[in-house]
């Protein structure tokens, strides 16, 4: 494989980075937290360098180039038309969940979500003052895991108000078929529910041949009941500026979201703004180019932790997260097991799983290697003789 700006190792201890800050003080590989260890596309660093350079931070609103791309970008990809006004700006997709929760329903209802699932799914309605009701997702034949619509269904009481929902869905990778939502959105019209939609890593589509659909692109009667979650952040790794957006094409729907986080919820601060819009401008070249790296770094993982003893991992459609199977290896303590061989991952239990654990394979393909040579050791020392 030619060397790429991908496979530079860049150093991102005492950078205040979250995902490294964790084992500061060890030589753990931090392969856990949601964000690449790529470096971003030039445009939006030239982008930042210049809105520096104006030397001027005040208050900032919308861009209107920012809400046109947008815009633009929803049609041309999934022939979705939208419209300037169903556009909410927010400084984070996991405060869109939240929102979400506060907006539908009353105190003491219920949100439907599905489980394992990132962990924000299960704490946004309990901060919410509703209850949480998990559905389990089930194992296709095709061996992505999907919602149980069946389960989905007979969850469904008089208190249920809202599902959240993932798609693609974190952990695992699954994308989810156009009939396949069409076929939820049929139970959502039918049980009266609000769904929000959290479609985060819809730009990292790994397997070719697939493309991404918003459930609210799928009709009207849907989209009146939706609220599409998206950012540039997973997808440009710039999560730590802080630019999502929401897509509400309800009037009276996005009103009670805008109230709720009226006086609470900031708006997207400056930069962030800079790099969304210099993302979506002038970034597809560069994320075509991650994509086909990531490709390689999910190839490679597959074989290579399927070839481990007591471990297993299923295909990744999308994002760059592997949710990977560790029950066969029957380990008292996952977590604490792969840090000791010098491997930080995401405990499944956090996702409510502790059979799995998740790793980020955003990372150029010498640490990811790395990574799988010290799992691939551990294990092995783990073995009966």
């Amino acid at each position: 494989m030619n060397a790429t700006r991908f496979d530079q190792l860049i150093d991102r201890r005492a950078t205040s980075s979250e995902k490294w800050e964790k084992y500061a003080d060890s030589e753990i590989l931090p392969m856990w937290v949601a964000d690449t260890d790529f470096m971003a596309p030039q445009p939006v660093i030239d982008a930042l360098h210049q809105r520096i350079d104006h030397g001027v931070f005040g208050y900032t609103c919308t861009p209107p180039e920012l809400n046109r791309l947008v815009i633009e970008r929803m049609q041309a990809l999934y022939d979705w038309h939208i419209e300037a006004n169903d556009l909410v700006w927010l400084p984070g997709l996991v405060c869109g969940l939240n929102l979400a929760c506060r907006t539908v329903g009353e105190s003491g209802s219920a949100v439907i979500t599905p489980a394992p699932v990132y962990p924000p799914f299960m704490s946004a309605p309990r901060l919410s003052d509703r209850s949480l009701i998990k559905v389990p997702l089930k194992r296709g034949e095709d061996r992505r895991t999907l919602i149980d619509l069946d389960a989905l269904e007979a969850a469904i009481t008089p208190e249920a108000k809202l599902l959240l929902f993932c798609n693609p869905h974190n952990p695992g990778g699954t994308l989810y078929r156009r009939e396949e939502l069409q076929a939820l959105a049929e139970i959502i019209i039918r049980h009266d529910l609000i769904i929000c939609s959290d479609e985060i890593h819809c730009d990292l589509i790994l397997e070719p041949g697939l493309t991404h659909t918003p459930i609210a692109s799928l009709g009207d009667a849907i989209a009146a009941r939706t609220i599409t979650l998206m950012a540039p952040s997973k997808t440009y790794n710039i999560a730590g500026l802080g630019c999502s957006f929401a897509v509400i094409q309800n009037p009276e729907l996005r009103q009670r979201f805008q109230r709720v986080r009226k006086g609470i919820v900031p708006d997207v601060n400056l930069l962030g703004y800079t790099a969304a819009l210099a993302a979506y401008r002038d970034g597809d070249e560069w994320n075509r180019a991650q994509l086909n790296y990531l490709r390689t770094n999910r190839d490679y993982l597959v074989e290579a932790i399927n070839a481990i003893p007591g471990l297993k991992l299923d295909p990744i459609e999308a994002t760059y997260l592997a949710w990977i199977d560790v029950s066969a290896a029957c380990l008292d303590n996952p977590p604490h097991f792969f840090e000791q061989a010098g491997v930080g991952l995401s405990p499944g239990r956090d996702f409510s799983d502790d059979r799995f654990m998740r790793l980020n394979f955003g990372c150029p393909r010498a640490r990811l290697e790395q990574a799988v040579d010290r799992i691939r050791r551990a294990l092995l020392n783990e073995l009966p003789a």
